[in-house]
């Protein structure tokens, strides 16, 4: 073999910075608004996106049942019943896209990758950081500014 014809590997990608920066949004946001993602990354947010917006509406919906049809009183026990109640199916959800996904991350690396390797890592940490945010800071923001259902009716 000649020395033009061995191969030499193509130059280091600049995206992604990191595995780890793809689990915090705000690098996610920070890529997206400075352009440095494949087009592809930007279909792996519209899906988190929905899988979250999905998975909160549910969270709420069924603390809202809580209160109206069970006659769970609004406050702390309520938001720590639904988030409870609504742990398996939000875990289920994120587990199953993530699990179907690792392959994907993990193979990376292997030519013909390059178009499902970013988008897999944005759904995986979206998916992370989205099932902590749907877990714990959305029955908050519930328990802060809902109103009861007592107060609601009267109004």
């Amino acid at each position: 073999m000649s020395a033009s014809s061995t191969f030499t590997p193509p130059p280091a990608a600049s995206w992604p910075p990191s595995y780890a920066a793809e689990a915090v949004p705000v690098a996610g946001v920070v890529s997206f608004a400075a352009g440095g993602m494949p087009v592809v990354a930007y279909v792996g947010f519209l899906a988190v996106f929905g899988i979250a917006a999905r998975n909160g509406i549910l969270l709420i919906n069924h603390c809202q049942h809580l209160e109206r049809q069970e006659g769970v009183a609004l406050g702390p026990a309520l938001v720590l019943r639904g988030a409870k109640e609504r742990l398996s199916p939000i875990m289920m959800t994120a587990l199953a896209t993530g699990l179907a996904l690792v392959p994907l991350v993990v193979a990376g690396t292997i030519p013909g990758h390059e178009i499902e390797h970013p988008m897999a890592l944005v759904i995986v940490g979206g998916l992370v950081t989205s099932t902590f945010v749907n877990l714990f800071v959305v029955p908050s923001l519930y328990l802060r500014f809902a109103r009861s259902a007592t107060a609601a009716a009267s109004v």
